[in-house]
């Protein structure tokens, strides 16, 4: 079974030469990524896409036609960065314009995967409930506060669709393997090497040389192994390469965790078969004692503005820690009948050297969007003219790289739930639906 991977993430782009070459031979499955949680909260709580809408149509609109064409079932997975309905409705309305721009027909499989806060109270209530940080527990009041909250599926829903023979499968928030071990599972396939071989093959040609999220893999899936080669013919896969992308994103490098189960990779072999070739083998799978999806969860925390800067004198690098204070206690007093303490929060955020130049960014994150404002706006003026025990200038301590000086970044969310969850089936918090498109 040869199984195709478009490239690290749907919007990131790939070499269309190297989709071409994919599909010169029989793909029996092509899949993508589409979103995850590195950039952060926002994109949960806001509804917006952290990948551009143009690039993603882009990858889509050469992506989509070659596999109905060649009647290969195309996966994706996480739409639209993070996965909720609103989400899913976003990436859904650019393949339907796809569709009606170049008259596409093709039936459409959809899984959503948000859950209520009643679901998840039931769970802590029922002590079902698991925390991934001792330093992190799940409160009822963080479900109570929670404006958005999305389960990360495993394979079992996307299975589901398959049975069911769909062209296309858009998921919400999905585990990345999840979109490449599906297929292999409902197939027969081993579990240990297909989990594996998704673990690997989700970013798309990151484990090959010259590294790249923007390009395509491909996977050959024999009986006790599997095989892989970057379509692109500049690129080459080393037992390095792939080795080190096992190790990606784990906390234990012997173990990969699914909601299924785990992976064994003690007894696993790499081994280069040609100059761009490598094969892997004895991967193990153990089925999990407790079935578990993570939850993820985010709250409003206020609301941002920014000014980013650069001190480039020595000596005021070196005062600033007094600097700092006394900002600190400008502000409080200049505040202090309009805004309550508690409405604001300053800090400030630096990076680079500490003789010569120095990049600082006054951050805050406020009751509201005005606060915000007035608050950096104050911060930014007064570390402007600060004056300290030595200075000898008279102008500024600080340069500004953007005019307007202060950003306003608007609404900031956090996380308030990333739990696991204990359950009975892997497809509870899954809705499948099905339609023509």
């Amino acid at each position: 079974m040869k199984i195709v991977a478009l490239c690290g993430l749907l919007g990131y782009g790939y070499d269309e030469n190297s989709l071409k070459n994919a599909f010169m031979e029989k793909v029996d499955y092509l899949g993508v990524d589409a979103g995850s949680t590195d950039p952060g909260p926002y994109y949960l709580g806001s509804g917006k896409s952290f990948t551009d809408r143009n690039a993603v149509k882009r990858d889509l609109s050469l992506a989509l036609p070659l596999a109905l064409k060649n009647k290969t079932p195309f996966i994706i997975g996480t739409a639209g960065g993070a996965g909720s309905k609103e989400h899913v409705f976003w990436l859904k309305d650019i393949i339907f314009e796809i569709a009606s721009e170049q008259g596409l027909h093709f039936s459409l499989g959809t899984v959503y995967s948000d859950v209520s806060k009643k679901y998840v109270l039931e769970k802590l209530k029922s002590g079902k409930v698991i925390n991934m940080s001792n330093y992190f527990p799940l409160s009822e009041t963080a479900i109570e506060k929670s404006e958005k909250i999305v389960s990360q599926i495993g394979v079992a829903p996307i299975i589901e669709l398959l049975e069911k023979q769909v062209d296309v499968i858009v998921c919400g928030r999905a585990c990345d393997t999840a979109i490449y071990a599906a297929p292999l599972i409902k197939n027969g396939y081993d579990e240990g090497l297909a989990f594996h071989m998704a673990k690997i093959m989700e970013c798309g040609a990151m484990c090959s040389e010259p590294v790249a999220a923007a390009d395509v893999m491909q996977a050959y899936v024999y009986d006790g192994y599997f095989e892989l080669t970057p379509a692109n013919p500049i690129r080459r896969c080393t037992v390095e390469r792939v080795a080190a992308h096992t190790l990606y994103e784990q906390s234990n490098p012997y173990l990969i965790f699914e909601p299924d189960g785990v992976v064994d990779l003690h007894d696993c072999v790499f081994e280069q078969v040609s100059e761009r070739t490598v094969r892997v083998k004895g991967s193990r799978f153990t089925p999990a004692k407790d079935k578990t999806l993570k939850l993820e969860g985010v709250k409003k925390s206020g609301y941002r503005t920014v000014s980013p800067a650069v001190i480039n004198d020595p000596l005021t690098i070196e005062e600033l820690p007094k600097i700092i204070n006394t900002v600190n206690e400008f502000v409080k007093e200049n505040v202090k009948n309009t805004i309550n303490d508690g409405d604001y929060n300053l800090a400030y955020k630096t990076a680079g050297g500490k003789e010569s130049s120095l990049s600082i960014i006054i951050d805050v994150v406020a009751k509201t969007q005005e606060i915000a404002d007035t608050v950096c706006a104050l911060a930014r003026s007064r570390m402007l003219h600060c004056d300290y025990v030595g200075r000898k200038s008279s102008a500024g301590n600080l340069a500004f790289p953007f005019s307007p000086s202060d950003i306003h970044v608007g609404e900031v969310y956090e996380f308030s739930i990333f739990h696991l969850v204990k359950v009975g089936n892997l497809k509870e918090t899954s809705v499948c639906e099905v339609e023509n498109v």
